[in-house]
């Protein structure tokens, strides 16, 4: 078992350190003005990858039932030492993530970033939750996974998670926003969006409607969206930044 986990880690690094290799080759050769600007993006390239792999790592586990055992013993696990008397707080967190509460949300910061001529971040959020919803859909009936029924019933298909890829999207974006407009709260922006990702991801687990690997590949996805679309943006700027530059 744990030979066959560490192959599968090795793998996993293999493919992640090819895809990276090539994607290095191909901007080279065919665009070579974005080398210097994806290397100082390294990490963030780096964090895109090991998530893209890793959810589709999870889908095939998922698609081919290998996660059943490990998902079934963690929900049972965080079931049994969760206290009752947090149900409600972590109700209260799941509706962070419904359409009720993100699409408002998103909507207010677009007209905010807008309002303040931030075209390029108004453009990150509402795509980045937009694009989220339109995955959550796609993903769901490709997969068409059941609920978990350990304790509670629940209809609808269960992989992956929409709250959690909802919030993670739109959470990752807003972080990335902040940490750019002041970089001195990088660490703290970071650290709520990871924070809110992790309790949304929990709250589907506490309330039985959602296996872990649901969360977790929902978390991953949701993340990497304004991620990859962050980097895209820059990158289709460049070449208007250096005309400017040069005039």
């Amino acid at each position: 078992m744990t030979g066959e986990f560490f192959f599968d880690v090795g793998k996993l690094l293999l493919i992640i350190y090819c895809i990276r290799w090539g994607i290095q080759t191909d901007v080279q050769l065919r665009q070579p003005t974005w080398s210097a600007p994806l290397a100082k993006r390294r990490l963030t390239v780096l964090v895109i990858l090991v998530l893209g792999v890793l959810t589709v790592k999870l889908i095939e586990d998922v698609l081919d039932d290998e996660s059943g055992a490990v998902d079934k013993a963690v929900l049972l696990f965080v079931h049994t030492y969760t206290p009752t008397q947090l149900t409600g707080f972590f109700e209260w967190i799941t509706f962070t993530g419904s359409s009720a509460f993100l699409v408002v949300l998103t909507a207010l910061s677009t007209v905010a970033l807008l309002l303040g001529r931030r075209r390029l971040d108004a453009l990150l959020v509402s795509v980045s939750v937009s694009g989220a919803a339109a995955v959550v859909n796609v993903v769901k009936l490709a997969v068409n996974r059941v609920r978990p029924t350990l304790y509670r019933a629940y209809w609808g298909s269960s992989f992956p998670s929409g709250h959690t890829l909802a919030v993670a999207a739109f959470a990752t974006a807003i972080a990335l926003i902040a940490s750019r407009s002041w970089p001195s709260t990088r660490t703290l922006a970071a650290a709520i969006a990871v924070t809110w990702i992790g309790l949304a991801a929990l709250s589907g687990m506490v309330l039985g409607v959602h296996w872990p690997t649901d969360v977790l590949a929902a978390a991953c996805i949701g993340a990497s969206l304004p991620l990859a679309l962050s980097v895209t943006l820059d990158l289709a700027a460049l070449p208007r930044r250096s005309l400017l530059h040069d005039t």
